[in-house]
């Protein structure tokens, strides 16, 4: 079943540097847009639920192009805390806690954990996700509807009058294969019409099921056992920084990966073979890879890595700090605001904590 032309989109699934920055906004912002999906396109009838499936793109890379490969492994190695999801925060005086780095998709395999998470999670007296609106999906989206212009144009503006011309096609045609006509959806912001291109047919007839991504069933079984459940976000606060991006940057990005095709879920299934594997420095670097022209924007990406990545795992840090002091946390959070001198393993360091890879 194809989701309803009126109907909010789903999954918010790539970034763009041309179009790898929103492959990298997956990582980052896919819990609010995993939120609209699960309004938007919940569906009754995706009782049967397909397995992911396509082609990593990592392996045809190690045989079509042996020296891009290398590269892309020597990249991931020199990112900072680029290997492990699953850390172990402490500071003398207090009982640890831990951070678990997320993909928020409904895979049974990502929502397996990787060894000793369960365990922590069950001793965690807190627990903490990037924004504990999930918890109550009605609520959430009725304050974003609250705020129209967060989703929407709404000065007249429209798509058409902002793609250009020879691309316009491109565009109507990947709605189509959605079930989508451009009419119905086009004064929706170009990130939102991203994610109803872009999002495989597995994760979203998972989600459609009634499936929970993880993030959400860390949240949904901790409240369920009287726990604390909090917050370091807001889903506004998400929207207000992928809108926060330029236009021209948004269109251009929607444009590329319409380009990309069937490729996409080459990428989607990709991303999460390396996020299995733990080693998710590699992503940044395998995604430079996938752009259809090949080429980059380093200012495009600058401007990203400020307002999507750095912005928020500051803020992310700032909040989470007292939540650590107290000890006993179990914080879950998108994987790719662990690495990087700015990612949030260096921040807590930083801030005086000892932050060491469980596995």
């Amino acid at each position: 079943m194809t989701p309803a032309p009126s109907s909010l989109p789903g999954a918010l699934l790539l970034r763009a540097q041309d179009m790898t920055l929103w492959l990298l906004a997956a990582l980052h912002l896919l819990a609010l847009a995993s939120l609209l999906l699960i309004l938007g396109f919940a569906d009754g009838a995706r009782a049967q639920t397909p397995a992911c499936s396509g082609e990593n793109v990592l392996e045809a890379l190690k045989t079509e192009n042996p020296q891009a490969y290398d590269k892309v492994m020597a990249e991931g190695e020199a990112v900072p805390n680029g290997k492990g999801i699953f850390w172990k925060v402490e500071k003398p005086g207090l009982e640890p806690s831990y951070m678990l780095g997320t993909m928020h998709v409904a895979d049974p395999r990502v929502l397996e954990m990787p060894a000793g998470a369960r365990d922590a999670l069950a001793r965690a007296k807190t627990i903490v996700v990037e924004s504990d609106e999930v918890l109550d999906e009605s609520k959430a989206m009725a304050a974003l509807l609250m705020k129209p212009e967060l989703t929407m144009f709404t000065d007249g503006r429209s798509i058409e009058t902002l793609v250009p011309p020879q691309d316009l096609q491109l565009l109507k045609d990947g709605l189509k294969a959605k079930g989508i006509t451009l009419s119905a959806v086009s004064r929706m912001k170009p990130w939102m019409l991203m994610s109803m291109v872009s999002i495989p047919a597995c994760e979203l007839a998972r989600k459609g099921g009634g499936n929970l991504f993880l993030d959400k069933k860390i949240a949904k079984e901790a409240a369920a056992q009287g726990k604390q459940v909090k917050g370091l976000e807001t889903l506004e606060e998400q929207a207000n920084a992928i809108n926060a991006i330029p236009l021209e940057l948004h269109i251009k990005s929607l444009v590329e990966a319409l380009k990309l095709g069937p490729k996409l879920d080459d990428v989607f299934f990709t991303m999460t073979e390396v996020y299995l594997s733990g080693n998710i420095g590699i992503i940044q670097p395998m995604l430079k890879v996938v752009a259809p022209d090949g080429t980059e924007d380093q200012a495009g990406y600058a401007e990203f890595d400020e307002l999507v990545i750095t912005k928020r795992n500051q803020l992310m840090a700032e909040r989470a700090a007292p939540i650590f002091a107290e000890g006993s946390a179990f914080v879950a959070v998108g994987a790719a605001h662990l690495p990087g001198a700015q990612g949030l393993i260096e921040l807590l360091r930083r801030q005086g904590f000892t932050v060491t890879a469980v596995n």
